[in-house]
């Protein structure tokens, strides 16, 4: 009997066998990850579905027309080898073309990046996964809602405006911020994570990340770009050590931040 095959949007009731696809990968998203996603980009985050099972997905997320996030290309393993990541890619790619979005980036295992490369991505930097492990739970504490101090300086660091995404990261968990730096951090399926952090110096990142991990006694994941320096150098001095590496990829126009204070991303699938 032949195979139904469905190419369609992420709905709703999609997230619980999109998290199964990730936590199937190792992946540390978790359901509210999914569903940010998909509240930031409900028409562009995408699945294919074959005999009524979640089979892949990809995911296009827009910060204006300057720069779209491609994330989330993940196929169950009972469907791998069939081409399906191309197929999502290619329709993912369309639509940015059709909107307009001047550069698209990703972060590429190195898996992928022959995939990647076919489409025209081509390698930015390196970026890094730094872990530290923990001895108990990763609940992480309540936190009073605070200003938008990223207003006027994240979208000179990042390159983009991802204002919206912030506000997003903050209504789940407020950052901690001195002065005009600022740190988020928000739990994961199996450590909490870091990010993103824009720094203006990194005694001042070291003590925004010792104020969002002390008091608790879980694990930490921190991505950071591996050209920040002063970024190794703190998540190093912190007790943290570098687990996986990915390569950033770009298509379209030269899209350049401000690396120097960019000292945690926000998430492989979110930039």
């Amino acid at each position: 009997m032949d195979e139904q095959i469905a190419e369609r949007l992420l709905r709703l009731g999609d997230v619980a066998a999109a998290l199964q696809l990730s936590t199937q990968a190792g992946w540390n998203q978790t359901e509210d990850d999914w569903h940010t996603l998909r509240n930031l980009a409900p028409e562009s985050c995408w699945v294919i579905e074959m005999d009524g099972k979640l089979a892949a997905t990809t995911t296009l997320l827009c910060y204006g027309r300057r720069l779209g996030w491609i994330g989330m290309v993940l196929t169950s393993q009972e469907y791998r080898r069939r081409g399906l990541a191309k197929r999502l890619l290619t329709t993912v790619l369309a639509q940015a073309d059709s909107i307009g979005i001047e550069t698209l980036k990703l972060d590429a295992t190195e898996q992928g990046r022959p995939l990647y490369e076919q489409f025209g991505f081509r390698s930015e930097q390196e970026i890094e996964r730094w872990s530290r492990p923990g001895d108990g739970t990763q609940r992480l504490p309540f936190r009073p809602h605070a200003e938008e101090v990223w207003r006027d300086s994240d979208a000179i660091v990042f390159g983009a405006d991802r204002s919206q995404l912030l506000r997003g990261l903050a209504q789940r968990n407020p950052p901690v911020s001195q002065s005009r730096s600022y740190l988020f951090a928000r739990e994961g399926r199996v450590t909490a994570y870091l990010g993103p952090c824009v720094s203006e110096d990194s005694a001042t990142a070291s003590s925004l990340v010792q104020q969002a991990t002390q008091n608790t006694r879980g694990g930490w994941s921190w991505d950071l770009l591996a050209n920040n320096r002063e970024a190794v150098s703190v998540a190093r001095d912190l007790g943290f050590t570098a687990q996986r590496h990915l390569v950033r990829m770009a298509r379209g126009k030269t899209l350049q931040g401000k690396d120097s204070a960019m000292y945690a991303i926000a998430g492989f699938e979110l930039g």
